[in-house]
């Protein structure tokens, strides 16, 4: 599987790093024990399980350009299923959602299999991941343990992008 990710600023970043830092350190599920050196925040524009031409990634290029883009978290998620997920809001202002269908449309205009159906436009709830779990936890994160920082505003930008291919564990940068 390949991704499109948007990265976020340094400070941005260090505030993320900062929560998965707390959720570890309060023995709650967090990404800051996931060691592998791609691990930082980001945001997911869309994914493919099929090989992205060439012609393609030139278009994906042509697509970001529109960064930077105004980041703007706004509060906290939960997503259940197969697996648990507890992540921060990021609100789909225009920019970003024009970026979103753009890249959408470049990976899948022409061929949707392999397309990853949360990712559609319409369907695409952004946020960026602060811990996961395998199913069947009762409330993995209790509202109460939760991180002060988590129900602040906070306003960023996204200011790269890469690619991560999940047979490799490698990152192809973007923009």
């Amino acid at each position: 599987m390949r991704t499109v990710e948007l990265l976020v600023d340094e400070e941005t970043e260090e505030r993320v790093r900062e929560v998965w830092r707390r959720l570890g350190a309060a023995g709650l599920p967090s990404l800051a024990s996931h060691r592998h050196p791609t691990n930082r925040p980001h945001l997911t524009l869309a994914t493919t399980t099929r090989e992205i031409p060439p012609t393609t990634w030139y278009d994906l290029s042509s697509a970001l350009t529109a960064l930077p883009l105004p980041l703007a978290l706004t509060g906290v998620l939960r997503f259940s299923g197969r697996t648990e997920v507890l992540a921060w809001r990021v609100a789909a202002e225009a920019g970003l959602a024009a970026l979103h269908r753009r890249v959408w449309t470049v990976l899948h205009e022409d061929d949707a299999s392999g397309a990853n159906p949360l990712h559609a436009p319409g369907a695409w709830t952004p946020h960026l991941t602060l811990g996961r779990t395998r199913g069947g936890t009762t409330s993995p994160w209790p509202e109460e343990r939760l991180p002060a920082e988590l129900s602040e505003a906070w306003r960023g930008t996204f200011t790269g992008a890469r690619s991560y291919d999940s047979a490799t564990r490698t990152v192809t940068p973007l923009r």
